[in-house]
């Protein structure tokens, strides 16, 4: 067997407004996806729940649950059953009105890795989340896998390349970007999925890695969620993807082509940290 090779599944469905009908279906292909070969599976962005930032109420923060509570639980009971990597993003319920979009990352032995918790929080027209979510505090963790080294960025994280960066130089392999990700009020007549895909894999040649973003599908209240799930390759190629329907995209990765891409182009070689202090600013100019 070449240790090399690991297979990815991406599960993009459309959400309902039962929230169990909507684990079970998820719980369904997961397996589905490991009977397959898959041994990293991701999940979208709330994968059980329909986008609820799309309005600001109160009502939202019932969909929170604590990283102890039974759904947790049960999935990594499932990782362990099906020897599976498993990346499941849910509401989490830290304390009394503390709450943050997380991903809980279950190892093939159902062991919780950890939490990677969203650092970037978004607001504007139906993508209200900073009423709901406490900007993340776990930083960029990466997580040894049995099948490799992953990294996680959610949704809005996913546009920022230090966000990137900074898990590459952590040693990830893998990039997983769960997302919910749609259609723009403002502008009905403009789609973002070509830039969308663009930044994303443009992570994989900057890095030299592997992404995997996940979205969901369908149309939700005023929202309609694109899809577009797909693999890249650390030259940016896309590998695989979905379109705007409900499915599995499975895709079986080789990780000798990171050292490929990083022999070809030296950007981890010729970075020069010590003169990037502007960054740290708000303002460079000042």
């Amino acid at each position: 067997m070449n240790e090399e090779l690991v297979t990815i599944a991406l599960i993009q469905l459309a959400c309902g407004t039962d929230i169990a009908e909507n684990r079970n279906r998820t719980i369904k292909q997961v397996e589905e996806a490991a009977g397959r070969g898959a041994q990293i599976i991701c999940l979208q962005e709330f994968y059980a729940a329909r986008y609820f930032p799309q309005r600001v109420s109160p009502d939202g923060y019932a969909f929170a649950e604590l990283a102890e509570d039974d759904n947790l639980k049960r999935l990594g009971g499932l990782a362990a059953r099906l020897g599976i990597v498993l990346i499941a993003p849910f509401y989490e319920k830290e304390g009394r009105g503390i709450y943050y979009n997380s991903a809980a990352v279950f190892d093939a032995d159902g062991t919780l890795l950890g939490i990677t918790r969203k650092n970037h929080i978004p607001d504007g027209p139906q993508y209200h989340e900073k009423y709901y979510f406490v900007p993340g505090n776990t930083g960029y963790p990466v997580y040894r896998t049995r099948f490799g080294i992953i990294g996680i960025g959610i949704c809005w994280d996913e546009w920022f390349p230090e966000t990137a960066r900074i898990l590459t130089l952590q040693g990830a392999e893998i990039l997983f970007f769960p997302s919910a990700i749609g259609s723009e009020p403002d502008y009905p007549e403009l789609s973002t999925r070509r830039a969308w895909e663009k930044a994303i894999s443009a992570h994989g040649i900057y890095n030299g890695v592997f992404a995997a973003a996940v979205n969901r599908v369908g149309q939700e209240d005023g929202m309609t969620f694109y899809g577009g799930s797909f693999v890249s390759n650390p030259m940016g190629e896309i590998l695989q993807s979905l379109d705007m329907e409900e499915g599995i995209l499975l895709q079986t990765v080789d990780l000798k082509e990171i050292d490929f891409a990083r022999h070809l182009l030296h950007f981890l070689r010729d970075r020069r940290p010590e003169t990037y202090a502007p960054l740290l600013k708000r303002d460079a100019r000042a």
